[in-house]
């Protein structure tokens, strides 16, 4: 599992470059990531969610315009570098009132049982430290009935996988150098990448963490997939 300072300190690192870097590296899938997420959240109509894992806020953006103005939209991240950007963002956009940012650690979050109708986490959970234990602290903080929205990286269909991991471990470092001049960083995410389970095997952790799986969409020749999953009723 990932060690949690070198990952924060990795990510202040490229804080400032990680939104270029993003669009050019996904070759721009990552905003079709993101409306897919949107989507399936608007779908459940919630009226308060916690994006964690935010970052830069790209998700919570793309929430808080998606969804009506009423719902109240937490990006939370362990990472402060990452928080400034955001916030500089959402000052530099204007409006977007119903979005807030603040510290928290997938680990321990600083939320009472049952404060979010839905938990949105793109490309975190596969750097915390204990996946085990984020995807407990997700549901405790979930309503009843409330729902994990999970997007991240997979691994890819059989025919696909060439290709695939060729880039990751060859060509994107040496990209990323470019834009970020952090080829570390990246070396890491392609590591990472490869190391995280399937979607079958994924699906298998949210179950046993007292989640029923109600979907997993897989995208882009399934390089990524979305869970969706349930906190069960009382």
């Amino acid at each position: 599992m990932p060690d949690p300072v070198a990952v924060n300190s990795m990510f202040g690192r490229i804080a400032r470059r990680y939104d270029v870097a993003n669009r050019l590296l996904s070759g721009g899938a990552d905003r079709w990531w993101r409306r897919v997420l949107t989507r399936e959240v608007d779908r459940t109509h919630p009226a308060a969610v916690l994006d964690l894992a935010t970052g830069s806020g790209d998700v919570a953006f793309a929430l808080a315009r998606r969804l009506p103005p009423t719902v109240q939209i937490v990006g939370m991240d362990f990472c402060q570098p990452m928080l400034d950007e955001a916030v500089a963002k959402q000052q530099r956009a204007g409006g977007l009132t119903n979005v807030s940012f603040r510290p928290g650690d997938g680990l321990d979050l600083p939320a009472p049982d049952g404060s979010y109708d839905a938990v949105t986490v793109s490309f975190g959970l596969r750097n915390m430290a204990d996946r085990a234990r984020a995807l407990g602290e997700m549901r405790r903080v979930l309503r009843p009935g409330g729902r994990l929205f999970l997007l991240e990286f997979s691994q890819p269909r059989r025919w696909f996988a060439p290709v695939y991991y060729t880039y990751l471990r060859y060509v994107l470092p040496h990209l990323a150098r470019l834009l970020t001049g952090d080829k570390a960083a990246y070396d890491y995410l392609g590591g990472s990448i490869g190391a995280f389970p399937t979607h079958e095997q994924m699906s298998a952790e949210l179950t046993t963490a007292a989640l029923e799986v109600e979907a997993c969409r897989r995208l882009t020749a399934g390089i990524v997939a979305l869970h969706i999953a349930r906190k069960p009723p009382v």
